[in-house]
């Protein structure tokens, strides 16, 4: 999204830094065939310009849509994309993280409460399923077994935490880290 290059080459740190949060939480909605409103850029731009805070801007998108319920299932689609990309955008802004499957699904809860059942958000899931991805171009996506998801999350993340970088090149750094993320996808 080139909505914040201003913002990247003005050199300002504190605001080239809320844009490249604002671009990664709305490029993430994008993968997922969601796109955002106009007004959560005209509020992501508020924030970066320091005139709103982070947690001033999720709620400004929070009381937009209580405001304006959406009406239309392409509206439905433009307020999930905002109120997941404003809470993406407070998660990316905190400089707390913890590398393991708790800390996954505590994420998935704050992205996900209040627009998915909240029986979903932050649980794993109890049930088996596939879908079709927007990302692979609506092609079918087996996911792994209900019943041995808690086991393999915390067996993925324990390979990756024994997992050595040094000596690779960024190329071989990111293979491998897709790998990861698409084993826990």
């Amino acid at each position: 999204m080139d909505n914040f290059e201003e913002y990247k080459k003005q050199g300002e740190p504190e605001k080239a830094k809320k844009a490249e949060n604002w671009g990664a939480a709305i490029g993430l909605q994008l993968v997922d065939g969601l796109t955002p409103s106009k007004y959560l850029i005209e509020v992501a731009k508020d924030n970066i310009e320091g005139k709103i805070s982070t947690d001033e801007a999720v709620k400004q998108i929070r009381h937009y849509y209580k405001q304006n319920p959406a009406q239309t299932v392409e509206q439905e689609k433009e307020q999930e994309a905002d109120e997941v990309s404003s809470r993406i955008n407070k998660l990316l802004a905190t400089h707390t993280f913890s590398f393991s499957p708790t800390e996954l699904l505590s994420i998935h809860k704050v992205l996900f409460t209040g627009i998915l059942d909240n029986e979903i958000a932050g649980k794993i899931r109890t049930y088996d399923i596939t879908k079709e991805e927007p990302i692979l171009n609506g092609d079918t996506v087996i996911y792994g077994r209900s019943d041995s998801l808690r086991e393999t999350l915390d067996y993925d993340f324990a390979q990756e935490k024994k997992f050595i970088y040094k000596g690779l090149s960024i190329k071989e750094k990111v293979e491998h880290l897709a790998k990861f993320v698409s084993g826990i996808w």
